[in-house]
């Protein structure tokens, strides 16, 4: 059965609705200098302390703790100029329809005189905006270098300028498509696929093309190149959320394919700020520790930073229970990961032909 898409024009009326945010911040400034008060903005803060775990939206969170940005403050006015300065070039980019890269702000920047000391600094001013606006900086138009990629029957529509109304499937080409800022835009129209796969490793998301497994298992196949970058986690949530597709996840057999799930799941501390970037109802199929033993993969010894990573993991409140304590016990007791490759010990197909249709049906009592 072909599944179309709950909210086509989900993307135009999120783009206004920033646009209105921005508008009413820029009026709040004029506002301030109109009736002689300096302006200043309002921040979440983003200090640890501030990070509390939602039980009920299943993430991390920002508690209710303020910073505040003031031209009044001589120590705070070369931030509130950037972050005034940045917020005007998201504006910029979302009226126009442009896109930028993280790096491009920060040279952008030079040419209306604002200083950063380096990227870094720039990049904080991006994350203070993102928490300012409770909206994340794809949306307004600025995005990382790194890409995944993505492959399966997806009829999609760019809203891009110069692509809008043009419309793909994303099964039209073998290497897959790259999970970027046109795809991440784009409208999605319609698929006959009942579920999504998300792999950690590029060279499986090959494997799963070549074998068929978008048709074997009528599934949309995403590279999550490693953990996954925050354009791929929403997509992730709109493949969810939009077509309705369960999503599943399968990662290297250690502590840090473990946390790459945690993170597609429900979040990371780093974005706690925003609440559009997880999948709370995606399963982590493995590999598991317990896969490690009953599957008798080729393993590699567990380092000291390996041991260290799996006992922060331990303190976090999403790793106290279920699959997720388990595993977390098993890698300690055997103190040995495997990569997904590892399958190959019995034959290429090995994951595809065996391991992927058990995961599939044990998945479905998870």
């Amino acid at each position: 059965m072909v599944k179309k898409s709950k909210a086509k024009s989900v993307a135009k009326e999120r783009q206004e609705s920033l646009l209105e945010l921005l508008r009413k911040k820029g009026e709040e400034v004029y506002g301030d200098i109109d009736s002689g008060k300096y302006p200043k903005f309002s921040i979440p803060s983003r200090s640890v302390s501030n990070i509390v775990y939602d039980k009920s939206l299943r993430q991390y969170i920002l508690g209710s703790n303020t910073a505040v940005r003031s031209s009044h403050n001589t120590s705070q006015l070369r931030s509130f100029t950037q972050l005034m300065w940045l917020a005007f070039f998201a504006n910029r980019l979302t009226m126009e329809k442009k896109s930028s890269t993280l790096r491009d702000v920060y040279y952008s920047s030079q040419a209306f005189a604002i200083d950063f000391e380096n990227q870094a600094e720039s990049d904080n001013i991006i994350v203070d905006l993102e928490a300012m606006l409770a909206r994340a900086r794809e949306e307004f138009r600025i995005f990382p270098e790194e890409r995944s990629a993505v492959f399966g029957d997806l009829d999609i529509e760019y809203t891009i300028p110069g692509y809008e109304g043009k419309k793909m499937n994303l099964s039209n080409h073998p290497d897959g498509y790259a999970v970027g800022s046109s795809l991440t835009t784009a409208d999605l129209i319609s698929t006959s696929a009942e579920m999504v796969i998300a792999i950690e490793k590029g060279g499986l998301f090959t494997r799963f093309v070549e074998e068929n497994v978008h048709s074997k298992f009528k599934a949309i196949i995403v590279d999550t190149g490693g953990q996954a970058p925050r354009s791929t986690r929403t997509f992730l949530r709109r493949l969810n959320k939009e077509m309705g597709l369960p999503v599943i996840i399968l990662t290297d057999g250690d502590v840090y394919g473990e946390h790459i799930a945690m993170v597609i799941k429900s979040g990371s501390a780093n974005a706690a700020h925003l609440r559009e970037l997880t999948v709370p109802d995606a399963k982590w199929m493995g590999v598991w520790a317990t896969d490690i033993e009953k599957y008798k993969l080729p393993t590699i010894p567990m380092t000291d930073a390996d041991i260290k990573r799996c006992h922060d993991l331990k303190k976090d409140p999403r790793y106290q229970k279920g699959i997720w304590k388990r595993e977390l016990d098993v890698f300690l007791k055997i103190k040995r990961k495997a990569e997904l490759e590892a399958f190959s010990k019995y034959g290429l197909t090995n994951i595809t032909d065996k391991y992927l249709p058990a995961k599939l049906e044990a998945s479905k009592s998870l």
